[in-house]
């Protein structure tokens, strides 16, 4: 009957090294100083959220139990929200709404970027323009992150199961790939 909660222990490690490298991957200088990303919260938000949608595109094409980590991954991912929340001491009656919210945007952003995924570079730099950088105006950079996207996509191609599991994740070099960016 608790079969999941020990499944959710079990894998709440892996969870802390994934997310760590998420992290570490969406927090590249040169998103924010070169691209001009908002280094703000809803800028690393968006940052974030990117990184883990590429991860859930890649998921979705593995075996199981790719499936079940991926909605395990998520349900860690909004666990985590839920905390940071807390943690910059948004009261305990606003943080449902509050999450509420972020739920949407996430999965509104993932939507998003799956349907860009399959129409092609203009259509997900246009959805990095509008989700990103919140100006559709901005489709250069759009373009330029979407470089990025597609050097991320490859190498996710190439990663299987067991990496994503243990958060062996070659993430490309952001500053070689982006105009402008030096490493």
């Amino acid at each position: 009957m608790f079969g999941f909660l020990k499944r959710r222990r079990a894998n709440q490690d892996l969870f802390d090294a994934l997310y760590a490298s998420l992290t570490q991957a969406s927090r590249a200088p040169v998103f924010y100083a070169t691209l001009g990303v908002p280094d703000t919260v809803e800028g690393r938000f968006d940052m974030l959220t990117l990184h883990a949608v590429l991860i859930l595109e890649r998921l979705k094409q593995l075996p199981p139990p790719a499936d079940d980590f991926a909605q395990d991954f998520v349900d860690d991912l909004f666990r985590r929200f839920d905390g940071t929340l807390r943690e910059m001491g948004i009261g305990d009656i606003s943080v449902p709404k509050r999450m509420k919210r972020i739920a949407s945007h996430f999965m509104g952003r993932a939507k998003a970027y799956h349907d860009a995924i399959t129409s092609g570079d203009e259509a997900m730099a246009a959805a990095l323009a509008r989700n990103v950088f919140d100006d559709e105006s901005r489709i250069e950079a759009g373009l330029a992150l979407n470089q990025y996207v597609n050097a991320t996509r490859q190498v996710l191609l190439k990663t299987d199961f067991e990496a994503i599991a243990a958060a062996a994740i070659p993430w490309p070099d952001a500053a070689a790939l982006l105009p402008g960016a030096s490493s």
